[in-house]
């Protein structure tokens, strides 16, 4: 018999209303021939009167003794809706964390899932009852209750979901689905039927508030098909799963982040370690740093930047202080007001021009670039916070996201092929390493990649105004190459430098399209290297683990590799270097990170 979970939160069990209506919901899928797990948060507001309540008692209350208190609020619920099950005729059972079975570590307030046992669960299930499961919660190994931290729930339900290798885990929320972007600051926003784990990570990454990306995380590793649905209405919702859109847009969402701040740490030496003694600090303090940006040196003197979440800036300056003494050069600098817009889309893979897109729509309403990163599927431009909610509306016009109908041409049967069959191996690959896990929510990188079929084209002294990066990228993009990497850190006196790489087989057709509009601009020079190395550590929770950065910088500085660039996504992070090196610095990281080649 299939298994469906069924996660609730606070405000779809807000009322007495509500949780009958959340109880029919489960004695329907029940009664439809499925075994019912719910996973509930605590109701409507419950979890901010009890951190009121510890105000009242202590400034700064022991997180032990927190989770404690915090943990009642799922109790409270899971025995109303189990009553409430009971009362439509079925039977039900609540369970805490701890009878579910959740071992997690003993990080109080955030704790991380180490195990999962269902026996108890199943047995309850195969009795026919309709398991009512506190979300949020666990126990670590000396009988401690922890919580999960934020999104502790959607983490709960996927959890439970690959652990009962459950048909569907449904997330029932008081929106209609996964939207292009936030439809209360863009009216055109559509719902999408289906987006894939990936593009989903990647929107929960940069501020796609729907679900927590510690849930996607588990989703992606053991394959659980999730549905977003909304709680008041009978609507179908988006269902996020391995693959997206069956033909798919160029851009497929869009989100705008704007509690960003900057940090950059100039006038760093160029050489192996420094970047494993910068993450190696942010790691310490459990940094969780966002975009990376780190551009190709210049007279033995290199820059690297960095955003992190606004409230974690003093820390982040503390951290950055302490890699400068460590290194004995270097300054820090910050900046706050500022947004990182992003685009998301499995659709960029195979289509030229998106970034010449996104920077041009920028440069039409005034907005100026201080820094650009990008992945396969994610391009993220930081730029002036005042500019934000105007990007948004803009882009989502410009990539025509509120169209029923996807707008790029379909891709070929051949090239269809060849996706579905690389997106096979990477599935093999990564179950494999899942299957390694000793711990649930351990970091994985599940692939280290090496591209030596790359060039790298770095322009110097551009013009740093709204318009250089889209005049630029324009041209690129006229001649139909395939730009991979964009790196643009902070400009310094009005000159800005950025890096990009393309397919080595282009290099001459770019260059030409490059020197055309660079002559337009005085003072702008171009270097370029025929040949580097591009390795990438891919996996899933590489922004939320803050050591994979750390662990991969310092693998390459113990082989002595001097590191170029820089980029990071959810899912990827990526550094060049001299094309000598890359087969070296490949075994270092398949060493790290416990890969067979």
């Amino acid at each position: 018999m299939s298994i469906i979970v069924q996660k609730f939160g606070g405000t779809s069990v807000g009322t007495s209303e509500r949780i009958v209506a959340a109880a029919k919901r489960a004695v329907v899928a029940k009664r439809a021939g499925h075994q019912v797990v719910m996973v509930v948060s605590a109701r409507g507001k419950k979890t901010d009167e009890l951190v009121s309540l510890a105000a009242e008692m202590s400034s700064t209350p022991p997180a032990r003794e927190m989770d404690m208190l915090l943990s009642t609020g799922e109790q409270e619920s899971v025995a109303l809706v189990s009553m409430a099950i009971h009362e439509l005729g079925e039977k039900a059972v609540s369970m805490t964390g701890a009878q579910i079975g959740i071992i997690t570590d003993s990080t109080f307030t955030k704790a991380r899932i180490k195990s999962i046992s269902t026996e108890f669960i199943q047995e309850h299930l195969d009795a026919g009852k309709i398991v009512v499961a506190c979300g949020f919660q666990g126990i670590d190994g000396e009988g401690n209750i922890t919580t999960l931290g934020r999104g502790g729930s959607d983490t709960t339900a996927t959890a439970l979901a690959a652990a009962l290798n459950a048909t569907e885990c449904e997330i029932y929320t008081d929106v209609d689905g996964v939207f292009t972007t936030d439809p209360r600051y863009c009216p055109e926003a559509r719902q999408v039927q289906q987006i894939s784990y990936d593009e989903m990570l990647e929107l929960a990454s940069v501020g796609a508030g729907v679900m927590h990306s510690r849930s996607i995380e588990f989703a992606k590793k053991f394959d659980v098909p999730l549905r977003v649905r909304p709680s008041m209405s009978d609507g179908t919702g988006t269902l996020i799963a391995s693959q997206g859109e069956d033909n798919p847009r160029v851009a497929s969402g869009l989100a705008v982040v704007k509690d960003e701040a900057r940090v950059t740490l100039s006038e760093l030496p160029d050489r192996p370690g420094v970047m494993s003694s910068i993450f190696s600090c942010m790691a310490a303090h459990k940094i969780p740093i966002d975009m990376v940006v780190q551009n190709v040196a210049s007279e033995g003197v290199a820059e690297v930047s960095f955003t992190v979440p606004a409230g974690d800036l003093a820390e982040t300056l503390t951290a950055a202080e302490e890699a400068i003494r460590q290194l004995e050069a270097g300054r820090v600098h910050s900046g706050t007001n500022v947004a990182k817009v992003s685009v998301v889309g499995n659709g960029m893979r195979t289509h030229s021009g998106v970034a010449a897109q996104m920077f041009q729509t920028l440069a039409d309403i005034g907005a100026n670039i201080e820094m650009i990163t990008t992945s396969e599927i994610k391009i993220s431009a930081l730029i002036n916070r005042s500019s934000a909610d105007d990007a948004l509306g803009r882009i989502h016009s410009a990539f025509r996201l509120g169209e029923q109908q996807p707008n790029p041409p379909a891709i070929g049967v051949r090239q269809r092929a060849e996706q579905s069959h690389e997106a096979s191996a990477h599935d093999e690959r990564l179950r494999a390493v899942v299957g390694k896990l000793a711990n649930m929510e351990d970091i994985v990188v599940s692939e280290v990649l090496l591209d030596e079929k790359q060039a790298r084209l770095t322009i110097h002294n551009l013009p740093d105004r709204p318009g250089t990066c889209a005049e630029l990228f324009t041209a690129v993009a006229e001649g139909d190459v395939m730009v991979d990497m964009i790196v643009q850190n902070v400009s310094h006196n009005g000159a800005a430098e950025v890096s990009f790489t393309i397919p080595r087989q282009d290099l001459e057709r770019c260059l030409l399209l490059v020197r055309e509009v660079l002559s337009s601009w005085d003072n702008a020079e171009l270097s370029y290297a025929e040949n580097i190395a591009k390795l990438t550590a891919v996996g899933v929770g590489l922004r939320t683990h803050t050591g994979v950065g750390e662990r991969m910088f310092r693998a390459l500085a113990e082989e002595q590799i001097n590191i170029q660039m820089i980029n990071t996504s959810e899912i990827r992070m990526s550094a060049v270097v001299e094309a000598s090196n890359g087969e070296r610095g490949l075994k270092a990281l398949l060493r790290t990170f416990g890969i067979e080649s």
